[in-house]
């Protein structure tokens, strides 16, 4: 089974493939309030939802690095009708690759959420993020954490996942003072915000499936959405959060 296509299948009715809701996200872009002339860059920006929405809203100049061209041209299509073209630069490239040359662009505010696997992780994405930002510019940085300490059987579902992929609360706010950026503001993903975003995954497999049952991937789709789903009510749920981390680059 493509397990891009099964992602796009998934996330195909989400705006923002976080479980962060709508309004905390745009409430976090409020606090930030880009200028006409900032610039800004995603990492791992997907469809580009949250880049189109500060062009829309601040008029700001973005950067969107993303690895898979299908969620680039979706990301396109978006656009096309809602801001000016040529308003994001579409870098379709790994991670690292892709930072390499924007490493001297000094950009205002700078992305990356649910992406930090593409950078090696939570510090090193807020160590890139840091070199990329101006002075006195923000970092917004998507992460999951840990609300309580994860079952041996939780791990083994997630395909064997050790305990320190994640940290508590508290802790992923650290880790970025402790790289001396200052935090501004946090967010967590509520259980009405995490069941609306699981169900939804969900049932965008669910309902392609049963209208489209001649899909050579249908059996493995099935599969795969439905011991996902038990595994998210059996431990997900009171185990695995997610957080937005606002930080200002004191450097």
């Amino acid at each position: 089974m493509d397990r891009n296509k099964f992602s796009a299948i998934a996330h195909r009715n989400h705006a923002f493939s976080n479980p962060i809701s709508e309004a905390k996200i745009m409430k976090m872009l409020s606090i930030v309030s880009p200028k006409a002339t900032d610039k800004v860059i995603d990492i791992g920006a997907g469809k580009c939802e949250l880049l189109i929405r500060l062009v829309e809203n601040y008029q700001v100049s973005a950067t969107a690095i993303e690895l898979y061209d299908g969620a680039i041209e979706e990301a396109k299509k978006r656009a096309i009708s809602r801001i000016p073209e040529g308003s994001i630069e579409f870098i379709v490239d790994n991670a690292t690759s892709a930072v390499e040359r924007c490493e001297q662009a000094g950009y205002d505010f700078g992305i990356c959420i649910g992406s930090t696997h593409a950078l090696g992780g939570h510090e090193p994405t807020l160590q890139t993020l840091k070199r990329l930002v101006k002075k006195n510019g923000h970092i917004l940085i998507g992460e999951g954490y840990w609300k309580q300490t994860p079952s041996p059987e939780y791990l083994e579902a997630l395909g064997g996942a050790d305990e320190s992929e994640c940290k508590t609360h508290a802790d992923t706010v650290k880790a970025g003072e402790e790289l001396g950026l200052i935090p501004l503001w946090s967010y967590v993903a509520n259980e009405d915000d995490w069941d609306d975003y699981e169900w939804l995954y969900s049932m965008s497999v669910e309902n392609y499936c049963l209208e489209n049952p001649d899909d050579p991937d249908y059996d493995a789709m099935l599969q795969r959405i439905r011991s996902w789903r038990r595994t998210y009510l059996k431990w997900g749920r009171d185990t695995l959060g997610f957080g937005l981390y606002l930080y200002r680059n004191n450097k």
